[in-house]
């Protein structure tokens, strides 16, 4: 049985990265020309929006990389959706000065 984070089709993925990534460079991936085909999720778009994830928020106010004020249960929230998203795609580095790490 798959485990409760794996894709319904196979996804052939690179070792993890840990290179830097600017929050500059990371602005730069925003989005534009619009990838993202649902709009409340195009604010995520070149940013890190680790508490909104925790949050489950899709308020741009809640998108921001400190994600030290989350509750547990929120915390365990944004690990589910680490997961999810680490099986899907490629973790090509990590953003310069994170320290929720």
């Amino acid at each position: 049985m798959a485990g409760k984070f794996e894709p319904k089709t196979p996804v052939d993925l690179a070792p993890p990265k840990d290179d830097p990534i600017s929050t500059e460079f990371l602005s730069k991936c925003n989005g534009k020309p619009p990838l993202v085909p649902r709009e409340s999720l195009r604010l995520f778009a070149g940013h890190d929006a680790s508490r909104a994830l925790g949050m489950t928020s899709t308020k741009a106010e809640d998108v921001v990389p400190d994600w030290s004020p989350l509750t547990d249960k929120e915390k365990s929230v944004l690990e589910d959706w680490f997961m999810f998203f680490s099986k899907r795609y490629n973790i090509v580095g990590m953003v310069e000065g994170a320290t929720n790490q």
